[in-house]
């Protein structure tokens, strides 16, 4: 692995406790403007500087995201589907030339395994690898699930395993039971989803869960964003990730920091 690679894998994945919290802000390129993500600015301000990294489409980072942040963006390549079609069915949507004029540290892609267009979403992978080693530019491989897969360690640790076998340097997928499997059988650094809103102390029990069996961090979108106190929400993550705290001090954390309005 190269310089470059590494020294961009290291502004995802922080060196000092080799974790990360990637703030997730990419649903609307198949969700549209979804609940608490219509205005994308007022939305991603005040989380930026609390998160590791931003996934994000270039659209909404060109339009949503201040040039001055100081933010390691991970941009969000692949999509040309919709909620009201098949999803599965996805195509590389933003070149390797494009992220590296918007200054990405990483590129993500969704492949589909065990869907319709299996091969296709693989084969995206396969190139997407090949044109960002080119340039240093770590890939992640985001192990999308349709209605009709089971988020099992059986499935999951297949569709790691291949990703990273096709050259992702990192994985994000769904926390499951016996989650340890999937983390063993995969020998690059999985992130987890964060998956659709559920409660706070929920969502804070699945980010400690994660951590605990052996993920290095999160990928967390809507159970911060859709949050009532979003900005209470992302540090109390950030406690576990970051200080290995327990879930439930950290939920003590979130609802202090709600009662005192950071919303």
């Amino acid at each position: 692995m190269d310089w470059g690679l590494k020294n961009r894998l290291s502004q995802i994945i922080k060196p000092a406790t080799g974790r990360t919290v990637m703030l997730a802000v990419d649903h609307g390129y198949f969700l549209g403007p979804t609940t608490k993500l219509e205005n994308a600015r007022q939305t991603i301000a005040p989380l930026v500087h609390y998160a590791d990294s931003l996934m994000l489409t270039r659209g909404i980072l060109r339009t949503s995201v201040d040039a001055s942040a100081n933010v390691p963006i991970v941009l969000r390549v692949s999509g040309g589907t919709s909620i009201l079609g098949k999803l599965s069915n996805e195509i590389i949507t933003t070149s390797i030339k494009d992220a590296i004029r918007l200054n990405a540290v990483g590129v993500a892609l969704s492949i589909f395994v065990g869907s319709e267009h299996e091969k296709e979403t693989l084969s995206n992978l396969c190139t997407l690898v090949n044109e960002a080693e080119e340039y240093g530019i770590p890939v992640l491989a985001v192990t999308a699930v349709g209605k009709e897969m089971a988020r099992d360690a059986r499935y999951l640790s297949l569709c790691c395993r291949i990703a990273a076998e096709l050259g992702a340097h990192m994985v994000k997928t769904y926390y499951c039971e016996n989650f340890e499997e999937v983390v063993s059988g995969c020998p690059v650094p999985i992130v987890v989803a964060g998956g659709k809103k559920i409660e706070e102390k929920e969502a804070l029990q699945l980010t400690y869960d994660s951590i605990k069996h052996g993920a290095f961090g999160v990928d967390m979108g809507r159970n911060i964003w859709q949050s009532d106190y979003p900005v209470a929400m992302i540090q109390a993550v950030r406690e576990i990730v970051h200080k290995n705290t327990s879930a439930q001090e950290a939920y003590k954390l979130f609802k202090k920091l709600s009662a005192n309005r950071q919303t």
